[in-house]
């Protein structure tokens, strides 16, 4: 039974930082380009960050490009999203995603692509 599980969410200013992590288990982790989206209320989950099965690539939608990096930790079944420069708008629940891929230099975006997911952590962000 594969499980992905969040946690590190909660409350944060704006202008600091925070950290999320991704355990999954159940899977072969480093066979899944890992992703994270977000849903803010009234809108649509939406791609975050993604970074490849190997970790040399990562992509990020541009309106948190400078402040968000990913990382993951093969050994230990983990991903890591990296949070700075928080805004009020990057309140919302954050998923974790895992895509089955070949290639180890792909990162995956689309949400349909993505096979399984985190039940997601919410992160606040207060002005």
């Amino acid at each position: 039974q594969v499980q992905l599980v969040e946690s590190g969410g909660g409350l944060a200013q704006a202008g600091g930082s925070t950290r999320l992590s991704c355990a999954a288990s159940g899977l072969t982790f480093s066979s899944y380009v890992m992703g994270w989206f977000r849903q803010a209320p009234g809108k649509e989950r939406e791609f975050v960050v993604g970074i490849s099965r190997n970790g040399g690539k990562t992509y990020s939608t541009d309106s948190v490009k400078g402040r968000f990096s990913i990382s993951r930790d093969n050994a230990k079944n983990t991903v890591y999203l990296q949070m700075n420069s928080l805004l009020p708008e990057d309140t919302a629940t954050y998923y974790c995603a895992a895509n089955l891929q070949l290639s180890l230099v792909v990162v995956t975006t689309s949400q349909r692509d993505y096979n399984y997911w985190g039940q997601g952590t919410q992160v606040t962000v207060s002005s």
